[in-house]
């Protein structure tokens, strides 16, 4: 299991509160802590409009992405903090331009957001890369997504696909975690689950679907300014998340054989029962299904699963009020 959680844009520019991120969600044990790279004259203009207007700071998305940037030095400073703390530094680029800043900090893969799998060109530069990429689908389509992943295929990338609903945050009819199971089938490849529910069941239910990769947005707190806030796992949460998660991971590496029921032969004997009488019965008397008992252990007695070979037979001897029924008492 790959554990993926993203600080996007919860730093709000600051370096500081960034790298309080990284220290706080490495704790935590997950694999990997994800930044958005947003250079805003590479992939914005003023024209850009707002998907969540949460603030009269900025007056366009564009001033927004300018005020979330830091400088190629900020970055590797972010980059060698993930080192230290044992997480893999992640990162969605937004550009070419953001590529090549992801190239000089030295990753090891790319994650493509939900809104640039129809973006050619930033695919082409990826690709150029040769290092594999985890990609969102959550407003792509099956042809849409088929497009890319032949793209893909054409230039030898390595590709691994995340389940993605693009709703901030995703009520539990959008979390389409049944596509998981499509998507191995369709692409036979590792898939994931990119999450913005901000619940933990809803990692924990995909990863008992077979999702081999989860991501989700990580934030102090839910009252936190920003538009991904109200869609975010606080820390607390992504620290019980990670142990569910790696407890579920553990389980399904381990299939248990339930033809094969030899080891609970001790428990068995405990907890199986015997049959016994209800009443004090005499000699010469014909035993009714309403006479029968069943008690603890097994083996003092008739197995209780055997109670319909006694029903009809005649006793031998007497026997007294719950005394176990044996094989003796009929021969």
């Amino acid at each position: 299991m790959f554990i993926i959680a993203e600080i996007g844009q919860a730093h709000e520019g600051s370096l500081g509160m960034a790298l309080s991120y990284i220290e706080a969600l490495a704790q935590t044990g997950v694999d990997a802590v994800k930044f958005q790279v947003h250079i805003a004259e590479a992939e914005s203009s003023i024209y850009e409009p707002f998907r969540v207007k949460f603030s009269e700071q900025d007056k366009t998305r564009f001033d927004y992405w300018k005020r979330m940037e830091f400088t190629p030095e900020e970055w590797k400073i972010l980059k060698e903090s993930c080192d230290e703390k044992g997480v893999e530094f992640l990162a969605s680029p937004f550009s070419n331009k953001a590529v090549d800043l992801l190239e000089d900090l030295g990753v090891k893969r790319y994650k493509i957001g939900s809104g640039e799998v129809s973006n050619f060109l930033l695919l082409e530069k990826i690709a150029q890369t040769g290092k594999p990429v985890i990609l969102s689908s959550g407003m792509s389509s099956y042809a849409e997504l088929d497009a890319m992943i032949e793209f893909l295929k054409e230039k030898k990338v390595s590709y691994s696909v995340l389940q993605c609903t693009t709703a901030y945050p995703t009520h539990p009819e959008k979390y389409g975690l049944n596509v998981i199971q499509e998507l191995k089938e369709r692409y036979q490849v590792k898939v994931g689950y990119s999450d913005h529910s901000a619940k933990i069941e809803t990692c924990i239910a995909a990863a008992a679907l077979g999702a081999e990769i989860l991501e989700f947005h990580a934030v102090f707190s839910r009252k936190s300014f920003g538009p991904d806030a109200s869609s975010s796992l606080e820390i607390g949460e992504v620290e019980k998340l990670v142990n569910s998660v790696n407890n579920i991971s553990n389980a399904l590496k381990h299939p248990v054989d339930k033809s094969d029921n030899s080891a609970f032969g001790e428990l068995k004997s405990i907890f199986e029962k015997s049959l016994a009488v209800n009443k004090d019965l005499k000699k010469g008397y014909i035993i009714k299904f309403e006479d029968l008992e069943a008690k603890k252990p097994k083996r003092k007695g008739i197995d209780a699963a055997n109670f319909r070979e006694v029903i009809g037979q005649e006793l031998k001897t007497d026997l007294k009020k719950w005394g176990f029924l044996t094989n003796e008492h009929f021969h």
